[in-house]
């Protein structure tokens, strides 16, 4: 039996993402004045496999709104979609296991590999139906941190708590 490798769409490096992604900019609307409506500043990008869409506009910068909707993107896709579960045999990827030290997660939200490591714990809680003690005891996290990694994108943890309130349990804070 082979080894069970984890991949999510929000993990792959940027070239081969953005080959799996339909890019297009216009206009944004709003505040922001005659440079904002005048010049295409905006970037709308689509992960072609999923349908899974991210914007950004705030930027005067087309590279810089292009750069946060990439994270943006990859953030939505780790909420939104789930690539089975882990199965037996699985290990936390190098990615998650480098940034976990004494079962602490050493990550800041906007890092480029937060969404990569969020869409792992989130898939890893989706297999075990949400029991946070063992997604903690598969990815060499303490409990608290699977709920500190959650706190920082709250739809995560509005996700979890709404499926933990279905069952008629406490939601975590």
């Amino acid at each position: 039996m082979s080894e069970f490798v984890y991949s999510h769409p929000a993990a792959l490096d940027e070239e081969v993402f953005l080959k799996q992604c339909r890019m297009t900019r216009g206009r944004a609307s709003g505040p922001g004045g005659q440079h904002r409506n005048k010049v295409a500043t905006a970037v709308f990008l689509t992960h072609e496999p999923t349908g899974v869409q991210a914007q950004a506009s705030e930027s005067r910068q087309p590279e810089r709104n292009r750069q946060m909707a990439i994270q943006r993107l990859r953030i939505r896709l780790a909420l939104e979609h789930r690539v089975g579960v882990p199965r037996p045999g699985y290990e936390p990827s190098e990615r998650l296991r480098a940034r976990v030290r004494d079962g602490k997660l050493a990550l800041n939200p906007s890092h480029r590999d937060a969404p990569a490591i969020l869409a792992e714990v989130l898939d890893v809680l989706h297999a075990v139906r949400d029991d946070v003690a063992r997604a903690a005891l598969l990815t060499d996290l303490s409990r608290s941190q699977v709920i500190k990694l959650l706190k920082a994108f709250e739809p995560a943890l509005a996700d979890l708590n709404a499926r933990r309130a279905k069952r008629g349990l406490k939601p975590y804070r």
